[in-house]
């Protein structure tokens, strides 16, 4: 009897969290996810997937889908590369490109000594030993080709060479693409090795000719990231470009081939882009990028010289983010889009006009049922004089008499914008539906505002960016319905170390702390992360050079483990075990302290996560936890 008892309870406890008209956690995590995939060869569909998971089987199921550009009706479909241009095959059908890792450097106990099977041991002589998640193993992942018309063995372009492309952690087949007489292969890659690699963004776009088997490095003169090579339905040459070396987050520029010069389109106007892609007619280019804390589709003309250069023309405009372009068909163009509210879906653009149309209607179901929140743009004014746009999350059925606790949520990145973005864990309308007021302020240091605003963060970690922070909270604290007795402050990476350097300076703000993957010591931050440049760049050098002012502050007044002292407010801390971007000793250090000096804390530790948790399972604990927490802190 007790055991049928226990079942009904659990019945109407499973049933009960799918009954909420609010969102939760296990609807959350189930949403569909779409991606594009592209317009069908014809223009008059587009192809698209989703992705989604169930909890019960623990599995995600995948299922391909065109849907007509004029809107209709989803159909699914079983070979969709079968609909859609393969970028892979040359442009003549003749060759095929293809990614391989081969094996060039020694570098595991076994390589150096075969007969010791069992050894499990590296042998590591430079720098680069592991990058994102992974450890360095010998292996570097090349472009190769091969005949369409027979199997013929593949031929590696990058022969003998100790370098990636796609480039790591994240690069992908937008690293390589074939020229528009398929006599040529473009590819990125940063030809550097050991200390020299770790302290560069000098990747550089290198052009392959298939008759001589030669190779060309197209960009040698610019030291910065060069990325994202593009041709037009005319042949000219288009990509990303930074110019300043050892800075990861510098302006993006699209720059263009125009009479075999080199001309910067973007290079007068105060923003950076993300991506972009050529017009069906070759004389326009349209990208995205980050604009007052949202992220919006631009056209750019592509004059015949560089003495005509005309301005962006942003197309599209509200409270959404473009996420990314899907394709062109005439006048229309296919993008994906997202907001607060609402995962992505793709839409339409009337390239004239920019109207949007919806195409795909994935989670329709679900949002129809479910309360949403209000979205609230909110200019605050900073210690400085300055406007800063945050963005206020209300709960469902939010009632102005009432008074609600509050969240401050810290961006990472440390430049990556506070947009109208879609999360699967930082969900705000999650957050929202759990009866908390988030409020998310784009503080200095971030894109979409102008240069001067995103570069203010540069070696100025603890410092404006700080203010801005404590200016939002103060500034939405004036308000009656905020419990200012229950407020908290949240984030990740750059936003962790924001919540751990904030619990030694708040001064009896908040109540309760939590961070992810943050910097805590940023010495040993910079003995053990991988990617040097970036801590050489916004902390100014090493912490052992003694004479340079701009680093020692760094490492001194701008360190959390330097007032750890202070701390006094409950805090938890998730940490990735395989974080190689910021080390598990972060997370662990800031336990530590937390628990030496007696302070309530929690550590949340995903052995095998990286700097994000993409296992489901732990991304369902990981909300459960977070939860919990602030019920019992806040």
């Amino acid at each position: 009897m007790q055991k049928i008892i226990s079942s009904i309870l659990f019945s109407l406890l499973f049933l009960s969290a799918f009954a909420q008209d609010v969102m939760t956690p296990e609807t959350l995590i189930q949403l569909n996810r779409v991606s594009g995939i592209g317009l069908t060869k014809d223009g008059n569909n587009v192809v698209y997937r989703v992705s989604k998971y169930n909890i019960e089987a623990n599995k995600t199921t995948k299922t391909y889908y065109q849907v007509p550009l004029n809107g209709g009706e989803a159909q699914k479909i079983s070979d969709y590369k079968s609909l859609v241009t393969n970028k892979k095959n040359s442009p003549d059908g003749n060759y095929k490109i293809s990614t391989s890792d081969v094996k060039l450097e020694k570098i595991t106990g076994q390589d150096y000594y075969p007969k010791l099977k069992k050894s499990n041991v590296k042998i590591i002589k430079s720098l680069n030993y592991r990058h994102w998640d992974t450890w360095e193993d010998g292996a570097f992942s090349h472009v190769m080709y091969k005949s369409t018309k027979n199997n013929g063995k593949p031929i590696d372009i990058m022969k003998n060479e100790p370098f990636d492309c796609p480039q790591k952690p994240f690069g992908g087949s937008e690293d390589y693409v074939w020229s528009p007489d398929s006599q040529h292969i473009l590819y990125v890659t940063k030809k550097l090795s050991g200390t020299k690699y770790a302290v560069s963004t000098n990747t550089d776009i290198y052009d392959y000719n298939l008759a001589t088997k030669t190779t060309t490095d197209l960009t040698k003169n610019n030291k910065g990231y060069d990325t994202h090579p593009a041709f037009s339905t005319k042949g000219q040459l288009a990509w990303l470009q930074m110019k300043r070396a050892g800075y990861e987050s510098d302006k993006n520029d699209i720059v263009v081939k125009i009479n075999d010069k080199t001309v910067n389109l973007t290079a007068n106007w105060d923003g950076t882009v993300s991506s972009f892609k050529w017009g069906n007619k070759g004389n326009k280019i349209y990208f995205i990028a980050p604009t007052m804390g949202t992220v919006q589709l631009f056209e750019l003309k592509v004059p015949s010289s560089n003495k005509k250069i005309e301005a962006p023309k942003q197309i599209t405009n509200g409270q959404f983010d473009v996420g990314g372009i899907v394709g062109q068909s005439k006048n229309t163009m296919v993008v994906s889009r997202r907001d607060m509210n609402h995962a992505t879906e793709l839409y339409t653009v009337n390239l004239t006009n920019g109207k949007m149309t919806q195409l795909t209607h994935a989670n329709d179901t679900v949002y129809h049922k479910i309360k949403l929140s209000k979205v609230v743009k909110r200019m605050v004014k900073t210690t400085d004089g300055k406007e800063l746009l945050a963005w206020v999350i209300y709960p469902p059925n939010f009632d102005a008499t009432k008074k609600y606790p509050t969240l401050l949520y810290c961006q990472g990145g440390p430049q990556a914008e506070v947009s109208q973005f879609y999360s699967y864990r930082w969900n705000f309308q999650l957050m929202a539906a759990h009866g908390y007021i988030i409020i998310a302020p784009n503080r200095r240091g971030l894109p979409g505002f102008g240069v001067k605003w995103n570069e203010e963060i540069s070696k100025d970690y603890g410092g404006q960016n700080m203010k801005d922070y404590l200016s939002a909270i103060d500034d939405i604290s004036k308000e009656s319905y905020v419990d200012t007795n229950h407020l908290g402050a949240i984030g990740a990476s750059y936003g962790g170390y924001s919540i751990y350097y904030l619990a030694g300076i708040h001064q009896g703000r908040f109540k309760t702390f939590i961070a992810h993957d943050g910097i805590f010591d940023w010495r040993s931050m910079y003995g053990t992360t991988e990617e040097l440049f970036f801590v050489n760049w916004d902390l100014g050098g090493a912490y052992w050079d003694k004479n340079n002012a701009v680093a020692q502050k760094s490492y001194h007044d701008f360190n959390p483990a330097e007032k750890v002292q202070n701390w006094d407010t409950p805090i938890m801390i998730i940490q990735g075990g395989i974080d190689y971007r910021v080390p598990v000793g972060q997370g662990l250090a800031a336990f530590q302290a937390a628990q030496l000096q007696g302070i309530k804390s929690k550590l949340l530790y995903f052995p095998k996560e990286n700097h994000w948790v993409l296992n489901n399972e732990n991304s369902l604990i990981w909300e459960r936890e977070f939860y919990k927490w602030l019920k019992e802190t806040l």
